[in-house]
C-alpha cells in the first residue's frame, strides 16, 4: 500500500500518477487526506489528555487527607479524564480502520520510466529475441498437436473437475515434470536463488500482504473453513484459499521481519501449483491450456534495497528470459505502459512467447518492481547497518516460467510436418535422451 504521508504531502503527484493509469477515483484520495488530519487531530488530544490525567494523578497523590472535598474532585477528574481517554483511542482507532480500508483499495504509483498509456496498444517492445520460426506446412495450434500426439486429455479431465482443466499423458506429463526441474535447477544453480518448497493453501492476511486481497477477491479459490482445524490445540479463526501464484506464500516467508546488514538481497525461486477463477475471462482462450483454473508455474521472488530496485528488476527479467533462450524459444519482452500494469507493481516487463499455432505473441512471464508497496502491508524492513532505523525493503517477482504455456510454445514452435514435436536440447537430459514425442503408431 502506499505510504499516507506521501499521498498527504505530495497529493497532486499523487493524483497525477495514478491518472495515468486510469484510476480516477479522487474523491477517495481526498477522503483519506481528510481522515488522516482528523486522526493527526485526534492523536494530539488524546496525548494532550493522557498528559492531564497523569498530572490530576500525581496532584491527586499529594493530598493527605483522602476524604477531603479537594480529594473527591480529583477524583472525579481523573475518571472524567478516563471517560474521555477512552473515546478518543476509539476514535483514533476508527480512523486507522477507515485510512487502511481505503489504502488497501488504491493502486501503486507508476514509476517515472514507465510509458504512459490507456492498455496494452500503448506497451513498447524493448527487444525481439530469436528467429521466427518457418514451416513448409501449415502449423497446428498445440491443441490439435497434444491430441495427435496421445499427451493431453481434456474430455476426461471435464469428467473429474469440469472446464479449464487438463489432463496430461505419456510424454506430455513427462515434458511438464522436466519442464519444472529444467527451470528450478537453472534458477538456483546457476543464478542463485534458494529453492524453498511453500504451501498452496493460505491466510487471507498473506494474500493481503501482496496485493491480491481486497482487490481481486473473485479470482480466487477460497476454502470453506473445517471445523476439524477449528478443533486444533492452536487453532485460530483464518480463512484458506489456494493460491494464485507462489508470489504469495513465498513473499510473506518474510512478513513482519527485519533483515540484518548484507543481508540483502534475499532470493528466492518455487514451484507450486496455482489456482485461479478467471472471474470475468469467459470466452477467451477457452480452448486448450493457455487459461487453465489449475496450472504449474515457477516463481522468481527477490527482496532488495531500495536504490537497487530498477537494476534487481533488469537482473531478474533476464533470469526468467534465460529459459526461453535455453529452450530456443522465439519471444520478445514489451514494456506495459500505466494503464496495463498490475494493481501493485510500478514497473512491469511482460516476456511473450511465439505461438505460431495462434500466429500471435503470447505472455509467459509477468516481471514486476513493486517498489515497497507489498513489502508496507508486510510490514517487511531491513537495516542499512547495525544502528540504522528499520526501512521498508523493495520486493520483485515474476514467472520464471509459466510451465504449461512453455510446453505450448515447445509444442507449437518445435512441431514438424509429421506431427511430431522436437525436443529442445536442454531438455532431453531430463526425459532419459527423448529426442522426438511422436504420434502413437
Amino acid at each position: 500500500m502506499l505510504d499516507v504521508r506521501k499521498v498527504v504531502d505530495q497529493l497532486d503527484a499523487v493524483k497525477e500518477g495514478l491518472g495515468k493509469r486510469g484510476f480516477s477515483d479522487v474523491a477517495l484520495l481526498d477522503r483519506m487526506t481528510q481522515v488522516a488530519a482528523s486522526r493527526r487531530a485526534s492523536i494530539t488530544e488524546l496525548e494532550s489528555a493522557r498528559k492531564q490525567l497523569n498530572d490530576a494523578s500525581a496532584a491527586m497523590a499529594k493530598i493527605a487527607d483522602k476524604k477531603s472535598p479537594e480529594f473527591q474532585a480529583k477524583r472525579d477528574e481523573l475518571r472524567s479524564l478516563g471517560d474521555a481517554i477512552k473515546e478518543l483511542e476509539t476514535k483514533a482507532t476508527s480512523f486507522d480502520a477507515e485510512l487502511e480500508q481505503i489504502l488497501l483499495a488504491v493502486p501503486n504509483v507508476p514509476h517515472a520510466s514507465v510509458p504512459v498509456g490507456a492498455d496494452e496498444s500503448a506497451n513498447p517492445v524493448v527487444r525481439v529475441v530469436g528467429d521466427k520460426p518457418t514451416y513448409g506446412f501449415a502449423p497446428k495450434d498445440h491443441v490439435d498437436l497434444g491430441l495427435g500426439l496421445g499427451i493431453v486429455d481434456f474430455d476426461r479431465a471435464v469428467k473429474i473437475s469440469g472446464a479449464r482443466f487438463s489432463v496430461l499423458r505419456g510424454a506430455g506429463a513427462k515434458l511438464e515434470r522436466a519442464l519444472i526441474q529444467f527451470m528450478l535447477d537453472t534458477h538456483s544453480n546457476e543464478h542463485g536463488y534458494e529453492e524453498v518448497w511453500t504451501p498452496v493453501l493460505v491466510k487471507d492476511s498473506a494474500l493481503r500482504g501482496t496485493g491480491q486481497l481486497p482487490k481481486f477477491e473473485k479470482d480466487l479459490f477460497r476454502i470453506a473453513e473445517n471445523e476439524e482445524l477449528a478443533n486444533e490445540p492452536d487453532a485460530e479463526p483464518r480463512k484458506l484459499y489456494l493460491v494464485p501464484t507462489a508470489e504469495v506464500s513465498v513473499t510473506n516467508l518474510h512478513a513482519d521481519e527485519i533483515f540484518e546488514p548484507g543481508q540483502l538481497p534475499v532470493t528466492y525461486t518455487a514451484y507450486t501449483a496455482c489456482f485461479r477463477s478467471e472471474a470475468g475471462s469467459y470466452g477467451r482462450d477457452t480452448r486448450g491450456l493457455i487459461r487453465q483454473h489449475q496450472f504449474d508455474k515457477v516463481e522468481l521472488v527477490r527482496f532488495c534495497a531500495p536504490d537497487d530496485g530498477e537494476a534487481e528488476l533488469e537482473k531478474l527479467t533476464s533470469h526468467a528470459e534465460s529459459i526461453l533462450k535455453k529452450l530456443g524459444l522465439h519471444y520478445r519482452v514489451i514494456h506495459l505502459c500505466t494503464g496495463d500494469m498490475g494493481f501493485a507493481s510500478q514497473k512491469t516487463y511482460d516476456l511473450e512467447v511465439w505461438l505460431p499455432g495462434q500466429d500471435a505473441f503470447r505472455e509467459i512471464s509477468s516481471c514486476s518492481w513493486f517498489g515497497d508497496f507489498q513489502a508496507r502491508r508486510l510490514k517487511t524492513r531491513y537495516r542499512a547497518d547495525a544502528k540504522a532505523k528499520p526501512q521498508l525493503v523493495h520486493t520483485l517477482n515474476g514467472s520464471g516460467l509459466a510451465v504449461g504455456r512453455t510446453l505450448v510454445a515447445i509444442l507449437e514452435q518445435y512441431q514438424q510436418a509429421d506431427g511430431s514435436v522436437a525436443v529442445p536440447e536442454a531438455l532431453r537430459p531430463y526425459l532419459g535422451g527423448l529426442a522426438v514425442i511422436a504420434p502413437k503408431r
